[in-house]
Formats: C-alpha cells, structure tokens, sequence
C-alpha cells in the first residue's frame, strides 16, 4: 500500500528530511517497505477551480499558473473547471508545465456555470489519477465547497454523500487534496458558507492535505496559501508499506513520526 505522507521537522519549517514512521493499519503495526520523495517520484497534480465563484478570484489565476512553472522537473500537471453538469477539462495531465499553465483561465463568476455540488467533479477528476504513475499525488481545489444539490440539509460535513465519495476516491488512490475557500458569485447564508468551509476542511483532513481560507469572504491574496502548499508538496513523500489486512471496507490508518521534533499529516486511512 502506498500512501502520501507530509513531514515537517518542528522548527525547520522549510528542510526536507526523511524520519523513521511508525505505522499502524487497524491497530496493527505494519511493515515499511519504501519511502520515496520529490526527487525520486516527481508529483502528479490536478488544479480545479469553480467556474463561478466571485469575480476576484480571477485575478489569483496569474498566481497560479506562476505556481505551476515553478513545479520541478518531471512534475505531471492537469487543469480543469467545476461546471454545472460536467468537469471542463482543460488540460490532461502533461510534464509540459508551460503548457499547464496557458491552460487557466479566471473563472466565469456567473451563477449560472456553477455546479450545485463540487465533489461531483471532484470525484471526475480524481479518477484521471489511474493513468498517472504510483507515487506522491495530490489535488489543489479552488471551491465554495458548498454541496445543495439533495437541498440544504445536504450541505453540512455529516450530511454531503458525495464529499464522503470523494474523500473516498482520494484515499483509494493515495491522493492529498489541498482545498482553497473562495465564495461563489450567489449571494448565500453565512451559515451556508461556513457549511462549505467545513466539508473542504474534512476534505483535505482525511486525504493528507490542508485547507485554506480568511473568513467566509474571498481572500485577499491566495499568495500565502500557494507557497506555503509549495513547502508541503516539497516535503511530501509516497510511503509504501505492507499491508496485512486484505478484507474489504475501511482501513483506518495511524502513521507517526518516531523523532520527537517531527510531525506528518496523513490520510485517515483508505477503503479497500
């Protein structure tokens, strides 16, 4: 089994380095076979963005593209838009970062384009992931996070079925989801909003990753987040181990950091 796994050494921030891991799948301690980092498993990245979130955002996606052509070498990107009906897909994964990065455009912030329910495409472009390589993988998403499509009720965390799919998917495939929090164009509740912040959050906790947002409004900058997903993608690393439990369902999973001044973030575990 292989798992994306983020290290970072309290007080050295920025260093790479690699740690012993205790892991433990249901309890049980598990074997290490592999640990791989960026410079033996170039990532494969998909960026998604909202087609209707507010007109602001579109100035955030010269910023970017830029993140994208500072990618290093061997990186395999792919680019597409969360539209009412289907995932507009306007790049599929390529190692030609320039090509990547012509590839955004601001989002239409038209009502109109949005989907009620971005995991649905979430879910779309996740299964993309099968034609790319094992190894360190993850998902940048720009997103209300707001899932209407069964009603309002549908929206919170506990209640949004597809957020539990796509968090699912993510997991079957080793993929960290990095979730930043941008307010459509429609005019919503507070408490709709922050409905939305939480299911991202929940998102990106349970496959490895990390959310991103400033108050139920549009940030101000998504500078900040970019370099510092930069930082947590450079200390990403595809741990494989040998998993003795071969039953289906959910495999819940606990990885730790023997050193005392590390710590990792990790998916919850993973279905089978």
């Amino acid at each position: 089994m292989t798992v994306p796994v983020t290290i970072k050494l309290r007080g050295k921030p920025e260093e790479m380095q690699t740690v012993d891991l205790l892991v433990k799948e249901d309890g049980e301690v598990q074997q290490n076979l592999s640990i791989r980092g960026p410079s033996d498993s170039p990532i494969s990245l998909a960026i998604l963005l909202q087609d209707d979130l507010v007109s602001s955002i579109g100035t955030e996606t010269k910023g970017i593209a830029d993140f994208v052509r500072r990618l290093p070498n061997g990186s395999r990107v792919m680019i597409g838009y969360i539209r009412s009906g289907s995932l507009d897909l306007r790049r599929k994964f390529t190692p030609d970062l320039e090509k990547a990065a012509s590839g955004l455009r601001p989002p239409t912030g038209l009502a109109s384009a949005g989907a009620f329910n971005p995991y649905v495409e979430i879910i779309e472009a996740l299964r993309r992931f099968d034609s790319q390589p094992a190894g360190r993988r993850a998902l940048i998403v720009v997103s209300d996070g707001l899932d209407v499509a069964r009603g309002v009720d549908s929206s919170s965390p506990s209640q949004s079925l597809d957020l539990q799919r796509a968090i699912t998917e993510a997991q079957r495939r080793s993929v960290a989801i990095y979730s930043i929090y941008a307010p459509s164009a429609a005019s919503v509740p507070q408490l709709l909003a922050a409905n939305g912040q939480s299911c991202l959050e929940k998102l990106s906790d349970e496959t490895g990753g990390a959310a991103f947002f400033q108050g139920t409004g549009a940030p101000v900058s998504f500078d900040p987040f970019l370099r510092e997903i930069d930082v947590s993608l450079g200390k990403q690393i595809a741990l494989t181990y040998l998993s003795t439990h071969t039953n289906k369902g959910f495999h819940r999973l606990d990885i730790k950091p023997i050193e005392r001044n590390a710590e990792v973030r990790a998916p919850a575990g993973f279905p089978r």
